[in-house]
């Protein structure tokens, strides 16, 4: 990775990862939000259990995300948040109020494909074992 990249990089992966992790934290205790009201109308009827509940289950997997951005498979885990904050993002638009949180989420998944971007030029995938074999061999 270039050098000049490092700092954006972990600007992103301590940023997002974060910010993740405090979020699905914080559906346990609602202290940054009310997070019930962000449930669109179609959602709520898709999944038929109690908004609380929900968002106490979507509360582990952000903090799931968010501890495997900061420690784990950073890759992944940015690609994750990146579809989920869409996902988000959707649903805040079908409550017919949020937009300015639909459209932050949306740029913060940007975020997130940026640091997955990053992520793939700080640490390339490698090769299987057996496909850099076959390609000395060749």
């Amino acid at each position: 990775m270039n050098e000049s990249l490092i700092k954006p990089y972990w600007a992103l992966r301590v940023g997002l990862g974060a910010s993740a992790f405090l979020a699905g934290l914080d559906k346990f205790f609602n202290i940054l939000a009310h997070w019930d009201m962000y449930l669109g109308p179609l959602a709520g009827s898709l999944i038929p259990v109690d908004p609380a509940l929900l968002m106490r289950v979507f509360g582990v997997v952000e903090m799931a995300v968010g501890a495997t951005i900061l420690f784990g498979a950073t890759r992944a885990g940015a690609w994750v948040a990146a579809a989920w904050l869409l996902v988000i993002a959707a649903n805040l638009v079908t409550t017919g109020s949020f937009y300015d949180v639909a459209v932050r989420d949306v740029n913060m998944a940007i975020a997130a494909i940026v640091l997955a971007r990053l992520d793939a030029l700080r640490v390339p995938v490698r090769e299987p074992l057996a496909l850099r074999a076959s390609a000395r061999a060749a």
